[in-house]
């Protein structure tokens, strides 16, 4: 049984959505998606191509840190490894990382509609991440069912 918050980091157009709501769905635990928490200037910034600055981050990844006081599944990009420090502040969430090339990142980008990230603005997003050293690595150009089972497995949790 996982006793922890769990994150699906990544960038942009890895899964990090699909396989955290089919993860909090497999593990019974809450979903939150972190796109859901962005203010509206963050969200008209990412509309317009403008990549977010660490100033525009930090109090809404301050109030994702609430979030991850109990076991819930957090979606979030989550790209430096301060943004992740910032997230483990009240606690110690695990810490799963959707590894996708830039190619893939942008075809589904650009496939994917209704949604507020243009794919102009991935560079800016392999520009930022800084990948995680002690988070589980899933690789995220496999499908989402594949996904799920290799993160259940190094959760320990199948």
């Amino acid at each position: 049984m996982v006793t922890q918050a769990i994150v699906v980091m990544g960038v942009a157009g890895c899964g990090k959505s699909t396989v955290g709501k089919s993860l909090a769905n497999a593990l019974q635990l809450p979903f939150h998606d972190a796109d859901d928490y962005h203010p509206e200037s963050n969200i008209e910034k990412m509309k317009n191509g403008l990549p977010l600055t660490d100033a525009d981050r930090w109090p809404w990844l301050e109030t994702l840190s609430e979030l991850l006081d109990a076991p819930v599944v957090l979606a979030c990009s989550a790209l430096k490894a301060s943004y992740r420090e910032i997230l483990s502040r009240r606690g110690y969430p695990r810490f799963v990382f959707l590894k996708i090339s830039p190619e893939t990142a942008t075809q589904r980008l650009r496939a994917r509609a209704g949604h507020f990230m243009p794919s102009s603005l991935i560079e800016s997003q392999f520009a930022t991440l800084e990948a995680p050293v002690d988070a589980i690595v899933v690789d995220a150009e496999q499908q989402t069912e594949t996904e799920l089972s290799e993160c259940l497995r190094q959760l320990g949790a199948n």
